[in-house]
């Protein structure tokens, strides 16, 4: 049981059903998954050198929504998130979109998106420069996250924040101390705040009558950067759902299971096919959005700044620094099923 698989049998059902819902972007994907693996995609050839026998192997699509690809990108950017940490505490800060406005995300996605990520950015910096205690320089990396464990659309951004930051002026880093960052209450404050004004006067985009005062935000001491970052890493390229979690089909009803975010215990959902297809589909996200984004001392052009400061932990016998040579990746082999002697690729064939 694959999301491919089910999509393929209820293709034409879900169009019908869903046709008002669809936009380019969702009917992209669909057929980039569609096709995946697939000769459509085109088809790799290999050669055996010592008997001549052939084989085509189907590409894939790679789609950052397909749940078949983009597994080397995922150990790809956590490879390389994990050259900049530095051995320093580490905070989780998770900005939610009130459920009031989940509308807006389903008409103005990327306008929304977007707004979340530039109005996170500018609390967090604020606040940071606000602070007497820390350097004025953090770093800090933003993941957009659009559903929740059950997979319901649930807009949200994952930040992972430097415990510290670089002070400009004395040339030293400065901790944050007793495991504490910001107030989540005043970061909620300032959030719901800048966003509001954000879509009303930029965006130009209307608020409903009813609005909840307090928003959720969520502030908390995760260690170590690495856990951190393995979590974030977990739904970033590898599509919403796993196929291994889809488990089984009965009576056009699919069943899946997740992990309960509060008991930490595996559960199960059950809802008709085309419902459970548009309750993955939803999440497509729209062309050129970035849904992870480096801040501050984590961007590309402060990549010097960040090595001189991995330096003078590594002085001070606080930080071994990371290898900075390129991974060398090993290339799968594939044997001749006549003689068993390795193939050669002999070239990549797309359709026209």
């Amino acid at each position: 049981m694959t999301f491919q698989s089910l999509l393929s049998d209820y293709f034409n059902e879900f169009c019908t059903a869903y046709s008002s819902n669809i936009n380019h972007d969702i009917r992209y994907a669909m057929k980039a998954m569609l096709t995946c693996h697939t000769e459509q995609q085109g088809h790799s050839r290999w050669q055996c050198s010592h008997c001549g026998h052939h084989i085509n192997h189907p590409m894939s699509c790679g789609h950052r929504h397909c749940t078949q690809c983009q597994h080397r990108t995922t150990s790809d950017w956590l490879n390389k998130q994990q050259q900049k940490l530095l051995p320093i505490n580490y905070f989780m800060v998770t900005f939610t979109l009130p459920a009031e406005l989940r509308y807006l995300a389903k008409r103005h996605p990327k306008l929304l998106y977007q707004a979340m990520f530039t109005i996170t950015a500018s609390v967090v910096k604020s606040f940071a420069n606000n602070d007497k205690h820390l350097g004025n320089k953090i770093g800090f990396t933003s993941v957009l996250h659009t559903h929740n464990r059950r997979r319901d659309l649930h807009p949200h951004i994952h930040m992972v924040i430097t415990g510290g930051g670089f002070d400009d002026k004395k040339r030293q880093w400065k901790q944050c101390k007793n495991k504490y960052l910001f107030n989540a209450f005043a970061l909620a404050k300032v959030w719901r705040a800048r966003l509001l004004e954000y879509i009303t006067s930029v965006l130009k985009l209307p608020l409903p009558d009813k609005l909840a005062n307090k928003w959720v935000v969520d502030c908390r001491h995760v260690g170590h950067g690495k856990p951190a970052l393995l979590y974030l890493s977990t739904y970033l390229y590898r599509g919403v759902i796993a196929d291994k979690d889809i488990l089984y089909l009965d009576n056009h009803q699919v069943t899946f299971r997740y992990k309960d975010n509060q008991t930490k215990t595996m559960k199960t959902r059950t809802l008709p096919v085309l419902q459970f297809l548009w309750l993955i589909l939803q999440h497509v996200l729209p062309k050129g959005l970035r849904r992870v984004r480096d801040y501050g001392l984590l961007r590309g052009h402060e990549k010097k700044q960040l090595q001189l400061i991995q330096y003078a932990f590594m002085l001070a016998g606080q930080l071994t620094l990371p290898s900075q040579q390129k991974v060398v990746r090993l290339t799968a082999q594939t044997f001749c099923p006549c003689c068993q002697h390795v193939m050669q690729l002999a070239g990549i064939f797309r359709p026209r």
